[in-house]
């Protein structure tokens, strides 16, 4: 509201100068952090580390100008009423954020709500941008009723747009709680899940002295779990402090490990291949059976820039030399999904208590029957999960794929350490949830130092841990059951306002200057 009252009235030059202000002072209050990981884990020296980030934080308020100048330009050229020309070019460039130079869509404004359950529901149509579209709208409607009541316009007419924006906002909370009553009244199959988050200080994750001892504190933490009757275990990102694949000895020991506690497991450790001659590694992560088979591998597919790799590496060849800690990841190429094998003794114990309607330890009696009191002498086929590493959670379409090619649940698992002691790790946290009600799919996220926890299919946070501590949570999450218009068709609302905003700039840019002020009211 205060961006939109400051371009009343101004030129489309001013407008993406103010923009642009408006732009930097947002993302340097939500992205400051990553000083904190050039610092402290790059090793680059803070008189660096603070114009590096500037420059990022200057980078992003350009989406912001943008949005000012093009709404500005808009309104100066053409008659489309502003609650249509705003929501539709912020929703366009947030779109544009979420894919170019790599992709970087952190703190879309949808975010903001995502403790609003009734309001966030819309999100298995829009996905988030609809949830960004509709703040959009709201404030636009609040300024322009505040001018109106200062101008002392009354007339019907002046208001309409107003009551337009608050009938649509309605509807929203009528769908939303719709939706949410909707989701109570059914019985889903479900799953008893745990997460570990052993709190391993990066400075010494990869510290061959303290491997044993990182073994040992995941070890100990699943034996917690174990005993809450879980069906299956998951550990964060690369949570083993060795090439999973390449290290028999340690790699035994977690096998050991899992056929002792008889419970599956999820969890993240590198893997490397050989490239010309080059070894190469994957961010990865492994699912082992309860008798210690590999049932299949995720390589991680969106890798962080100047993380995970460095862009344009011939041209940026300077980049590592400055920074310590840059891997050299290949992305993987395939959206894979899991099928979570039922232990042997849990098979035997279901088939023989079928018609009795009993569970086995680790899946409440729907997991395996559905409503039904009998699953006459079968095996229901057991839960498809899915996993996504790290930054990968942010990007929408992403998530949307694997929910498409069959999860029917989602787990995160990520090492938010180098974000240290500040307000990152939650939003981090805060955008899983819109990526649970887009797809109407749980999510489990385990997370090195927090914040882990789970979310269920209408976005409900239902369990966290506090961050830099051990905790081992354990929750029965209800498994997937249906497919969203998301899922079905992805970002189709978000391209629709890309579209309805370049029609729009190509009438204004046929219509010509006017040289005219213009006035929301």
């Amino acid at each position: 509201m205060p961006l939109f009252l400051a371009l009343e009235n101004q030129t489309v030059r001013k407008s993406f100068w103010l923009g642009w202000l408006a732009g930097t002072v947002y993302f340097l209050g939500t992205v400051h952090w990553v000083t904190n990981t050039m610092i402290y884990y790059g090793k680059l020296p803070a008189v660096l580390s603070y114009p590096v980030m500037m420059v990022f934080v200057v980078y992003l308020g350009l989406y912001v100008a943008a949005f000012a100048s093009l709404f500005v330009f808009l309104r100066r050229r053409t008659t489309f009423p502003a609650v249509l020309s705003a929501p539709v070019l912020w929703v366009s460039l947030e779109l544009l954020r979420t894919y170019a130079l790599s992709g970087f869509p952190w703190a879309a404004l949808g975010y903001s709500q995502y403790l609003s359950l009734t309001v966030i529901q819309i999100a298995d149509i829009t996905g988030v941008y609809g949830v960004s579209f509709l703040i959009v709208l709201v404030n636009l409607a609040i300024t322009r009723g505040t001018l109106l009541l200062r101008n002392r316009k009354f007339h019907l007419f002046s208001w309409r747009p107003v009551v337009a924006v608050f009938l649509l906002v309605a509807l929203d909370l009528g769908y939303g709680a719709f939706r949410l009553s909707e989701d109570k009244t059914s019985e889903p199959p479900s799953l008893r899940v745990g997460v570990v988050q052993a709190n391993i200080s990066q400075d010494v994750k990869w510290d061959a002295r303290f491997r044993q001892e990182t073994i040992n504190r995941y070890e100990r933490l699943t034996r917690d779990l174990v005993s809450q009757s879980v069906g299956l275990v998951v550990w964060p990102e690369a949570a083993m402090p060795f090439l999973f694949e390449e290290d028999k000895p340690f790699r035994q020991q977690v096998i050991e490990s899992v056929r002792a506690h008889r419970v599956p497991l999820l969890f993240g450790s590198p893997a490397v291949t050989t490239v010309g001659n080059r070894l190469r590694m994957y961010n990865s992560a492994y699912l082992l059976s309860a008798d210690g088979q590999v049932m299949g591998r995720y390589d991680k597919m969106h890798l962080v820039p100047f993380g995970e790799y460095v862009p344009l590496s011939t041209l940026l060849f300077f980049i590592d030399k400055m920074v310590e800690g840059i891997g050299d990841f290949l992305p993987g190429d395939s959206y894979t999904v899991m099928t979570l094998p039922l232990r042997n003794d849990t098979q035997q114990r279901a088939k023989a208590s079928a018609g009795k309607g009993e569970a086995p330890s680790g899946f409440d009696r729907p997991a395996l029957c559905g409503s039904q009191q009998t699953c006459g002498g079968e095996m229901v086929a057991p839960p498809k999960v899915a996993t996504v590493i790290c930054f990968e959670v942010i990007f929408p379409d992403l998530v949307r794929r694997f929910v498409k090619d069959g999860a029917q649940m989602m787990s995160t698992i990520t090492n938010d350490a180098w974000f240290g002691d500040s307000s990152a790790p939650y939003q981090h946290f805060s955008m899983v949830v819109f990526r649970a009600v887009e797809n109407r799919v749980p999510f489990a996220r385990a997370a090195n130092t927090g914040v882990s926890g789970f979310i269920d299919r209408t976005g409900r946070i239902q369990k966290t841990s506090p961050i830099f501590v051990e905790a081992a949570l354990a929750d029965t999450v209800r498994l997937r059951t249906q497919t969203t218009f998301y899922t079905r068709t992805g970002d189709v609302f978000a391209y629709a306002c890309v579209i309805m905003a370049l029609s729009m700039i190509y009438a204004a840019i046929r219509t010509g200057p006017k040289g005219e002020e213009f006035s929301y009211a």
